[in-house]
């Protein structure tokens, strides 16, 4: 999360909060994973994100397209830089700054958000989190990148990609009185006059 939204506590001083964690006033929330599934053997290692797979174009010089399906059914094909399939959790980290809505955390969806797209009318949209997301690229270099939280590989353009909702979650601890929209407003000064 590129704002801190997820941080259990502040880092300073750790040793403040100790007894608060001894006593057991925190709550643990879950949070889903995304699962990347294809072909390619550099990307069978590790294929989970807790923030986003993003496929990017690999060159500076043109940009990708990415025919996008939900659950087999057409969706649209993106001409763009790339695509940012974020889960919540990740939707406060690329996909934000790539124009991707906020998400809840716990709303059980994912935001596909696409990297400056070539067409204005192209906008994210958000689909349920036990929706299979399948994506064929093609590009002029015949390759391009695929990043799982940051960690990034060069794939063929035959090389088709599915993305769901990992079989498992990761549990973060909380501060007991945490609220998420307190978090919201103080990371985005929402309230705050610029004026000053």
């Amino acid at each position: 999360c590129r704002f801190g939204f997820h941080q259990m506590f502040p880092p300073f001083p750790p040793a403040k909060y100790l007894p608060e964690i001894l006593n057991g006033r925190y709550s643990v929330e879950e949070r889903s994973v995304l699962q990347l599934i294809c072909n390619d053997k550099h990307l069978q290692d590790s294929p989970y994100a807790l923030n986003e797979i993003a496929i990017l174009k690999r060159d500076s010089s043109s940009m990708i397209s990415i025919r996008t399906a939900i659950n087999g059914a057409y969706l649209n094909t993106y001409q763009a830089d790339g695509l940012v399939i974020a889960t919540p959790t990740g939707s406060t980290a690329y996909s934000l700054s790539v124009g991707g809505p906020i998400i809840v955390p716990h709303s059980n969806t994912i935001a596909i958000t696409p990297v400056a797209p070539h067409s204005l009318n192209v906008r994210p949209i958000v689909i349920r989190d036990d929706w299979e997301i399948t994506l064929d690229v093609e590009s002029r270099s015949h390759n391009f990148l695929v990043a799982i939280d940051g960690r990034s590989e060069t794939c063929k353009e035959t090389t088709q990609l599915t993305i769901r909702r990992a079989d498992y979650s990761v549990k973060v601890v909380k501060r007991f009185n945490h609220i998420f929209f307190d978090t919201l407003r103080s990371k985005m000064m929402w309230g705050a006059d610029g004026r000053r």
